[in-house]
């Protein structure tokens, strides 16, 4: 069967994601798996190849029709953003812009069906928003450049799976957002994805928001049982395998050990924590409720060590096994 086309967005210039795209696309494993065709920068690109010592040729080509997918070659929809000498490690505001549009020239692809998927290497929101763009990060960006009102954020590493209620807002915003139909709407998206990676009846376990899922009413106000409640008896009963509220000391112990495909998190440090502690290197975000595949890495743009060369591409290699795993078969050849 053909593999899916994938459109690979470069992120920040000036972090590790020209490095991490470049070694993950240089190697065999990732060319077995989809088509992928980088949105960047292509002087970027070939300095980062530079720098890690990657023997490939980059070429530029006009869109994911025109690429070849040979052995030894990197295509790349070229937008020619970034300056040279563009120094790595440093904020920057045109950095951050580009990322923006690389990110829609990505999107507005996958909308018309050009790509199956999309894959995200990390951009800076401090750059993203200096750049002009003033969105909490890339779950929000693209579900406006798609035209969609409501999506959850995924993080999947081999050990634990977990998608959130709420992310980019403060912890008091975040525990007055949460609702029952709130809740109902990201366990039913949790759901649908793990049943089309394969898992026929996905076990989910549903996070309570206080210490000890609230003890019973002992701690909090009662949000376990007006705000989540109602929301698992709800899919339950339409067959849904959804147990909860739990203590969420302990949910993520059980689904690391077997006992749930995936966890459902009330707020952003409430899942990130434990899925960066079991599995940050192999860590992948993936944005549920988009008309399209939208995977990523779990790491950042890493300012610390970009242009060094010893950016590690595992997270990037996964997540583009994942959006491959996840995106639909293209239709055409």
């Amino acid at each position: 069967m053909t593999t899916p086309l994938v459109a690979v967005t470069m992120g920040d210039g000036a972090g590790v994601g020209p490095e991490v795209v470049v070694r993950a696309l240089s190697g065999p494993e990732v060319r077995a798996l989809c088509r992928p065709v980088v949105v960047g920068d292509l002087a970027r690109l070939r300095d980062a190849a530079r720098i890690c010592g990657v023997d490939v040729e980059l070429r530029a080509v006009a869109g994911p029709e025109d690429a070849t997918f040979a052995d030894g070659v990197i295509e790349v929809i070229d937008l020619g953003l970034l300056p040279a000498g563009l120094p790595y490690g440093e904020l920057s505001a045109v950095a951050g812009d580009a990322a923006y549009q690389y990110v829609k020239a990505a999107s507005e692809l996958a909308v018309a069906g050009r790509v199956q998927a999309i894959c995200t290497a990390p951009l800076n929101k401090e750059a993203l928003h200096a750049g002009g763009h003033p969105y909490p990060g890339h779950t929000e960006l693209l579900a406006e450049l798609c035209g969609v009102d409501e999506v959850s954020m995924m993080l999947s590493t081999p050990t634990v799976k977990v998608i959130h209620v709420t992310t980019h807002i403060g912890l008091v915003d975040a525990i007055e957002r949460i609702d029952v139909p709130l809740v109902e709407r990201t366990i039913r998206r949790g759901h649908a994805t793990m049943v089309g990676a394969g898992i026929e009846n996905p076990r989910l376990g549903v996070c309570g928001i206080n210490p000890h899922a609230g003890e019973n009413g002992l701690f909090g106000r009662g949000e376990e049982e007006t705000k989540i409640v109602p929301a698992v008896e709800r899919v339950r009963a339409d067959g849904i395998e959804a147990h909860g509220p739990l203590p969420a000391d302990t949910a993520f112990f059980l689904a690391s050990r077997g006992d749930y495909d995936l966890i459902v998190a009330m707020y952003h440090d409430q899942g990130h924590g434990p899925v960066k502690v079991l599995g940050l290197e192999a860590g992948v975000n993936i944005t549920v409720g988009l008309p399209v595949i939208r995977t990523s890495v779990d790491h950042g743009t890493a300012f610390d060590i970009a242009g060094s060369g010893v950016a590690d591409a595992g997270s990037m290699i996964e997540a583009l096994r994942q959006a491959a795993a996840l995106a639909p078969s293209p239709s055409g050849p």
